[in-house]
């Protein structure tokens, strides 16, 4: 009996699944409930000879991936960016089809598999997304509260989040209605900014724990946020063969377009993670303007920014503070600071 081909097309409460021998043609299509056991069963039993199980990227591939491993599965999770390309040559849209072109995609070997994170670096990524929302949502108070006051002439001006709240309070005193408004936005932020605290404080106990975290805060503006998420977006940073991947993986390199005569760079591609992209940005702005100790890295950002400007140059730092993050992190080492007196 030859080799078995799977292609699981997931959704919430039922999953497309496609069993195709070596020559391609279908063994057995059919709908199975999306749990891992469910989908385990009905491979076990309609493809006992399971060579490669592929599924998409998506919400619930995670789960799936973790599970199906576990359970002695080989399972392969596919870039759907790279699958939608091969999916959208079928004539009918269908979660049959997805299943059937997901197969033969495992089964000819033309796919780049996702690596998929530790379950471990998910739970810290769920504190850091988490927090990442509150911030916005408390900035987002912010700024409806300023706009409140402004309806009636009362401008919050320059002031800092110490000091927000007696400001607002100030302007907001006896005014009929505008008082009992204000007061309820500030104890929503309040709640807020309690709420933020104590996921920090989680996300730096594990930074104090972490021997590549405590290494990585050693770079100059790499603080614990920058850190904690950097390591848990790599997970894992042997899959990288060369640092300066790490650049283009968090999106930080910019995009080409090569047809006959054509040859032009574009933008940065802003692909991969958002959150830790973000983070190397501001490390990057740390590092130029409120690190005052020079050393090597800052006097090539100093240099760089006079040149093509700050934004540029902070975007170019970014990917530098990437690649050499990994490889302090590979190396076992710490930053090293130049013992000579560094110019700009």
């Amino acid at each position: 009996m030859g080799q078995h081909y799977v292609g699981l097309d997931i959704s919430l409460e039922i999953t497309s699944v496609c069993v195709l021998d070596e020559a391609g043609a279908i063994v057995w299509r059919g709908k199975v409930g999306s749990t891992p056991e469910a989908l385990a069963t009905a491979i076990g039993a309609r493809a006992p000879q399971v060579a490669r199980i592929g599924l998409e990227t998506g919400p619930l591939c995670t789960w799936h991936w973790h599970a199906l491993r576990a359970l002695g599965l080989p399972v392969v999770c596919l870039d759907a960016r790279h699958a939608k390309a091969a999916l959208s040559v079928q004539l009918n849209k269908t979660d049959a089809n997805d299943a059937y072109g997901l197969a033969q995609i495992v089964r000819t070997g033309w796919y780049k598999e996702v690596a998929v994170k530790s379950l471990d670096s998910h739970r810290l990524r769920t504190l850091l997304s988490a927090r990442a929302q509150l911030v916005n949502m408390r900035r987002d108070l912010g700024t409806k509260i300023r706009g409140v006051l402004k309806t009636f002439g009362k401008v919050v001006g320059k002031v800092g989040d110490r000091g927000f709240e007696a400001r607002v309070r100030e302007l907001a005193t006896r005014e009929a209605g505008l008082e009992e408004a204000v007061s309820a936005l500030l104890a929503v932020r309040a709640s807020l900014e309690q709420q933020i605290e104590v996921l920090e404080t989680r996300i730096l106990s594990f930074a104090k724990r972490s021997n590549p975290c405590r290494r990585l805060m050693t770079i100059p503006g790499v603080g614990a946020l920058t850190a904690v998420t950097f390591v848990t977006a790599v997970d894992d940073p042997a899959r990288f063969r060369r640092s300066s991947g790490v650049g283009a993986y968090f999106g930080l390199t910019p995009r080409r377009h090569q047809s006959g005569e054509v040859d032009r760079d574009g933008k940065v591609s802003k692909l991969g993670d958002a959150l830790t992209r973000t983070y190397l940005f501001e490390a990057a702005g740390t590092l130029l303007f409120r690190v005052t100790k020079w050393s090597a890295l800052k006097a090539w950002g100093t240099r760089l920014a006079r040149r093509i400007g700050s934004k540029k140059a902070r975007v170019a730092l970014a990917r530098k503070l990437a690649v050499l993050m990994h490889r302090v992190w590979m190396d076992g080492t710490e930053f090293r600071w130049s013992k000579e007196v560094v110019t700009a």
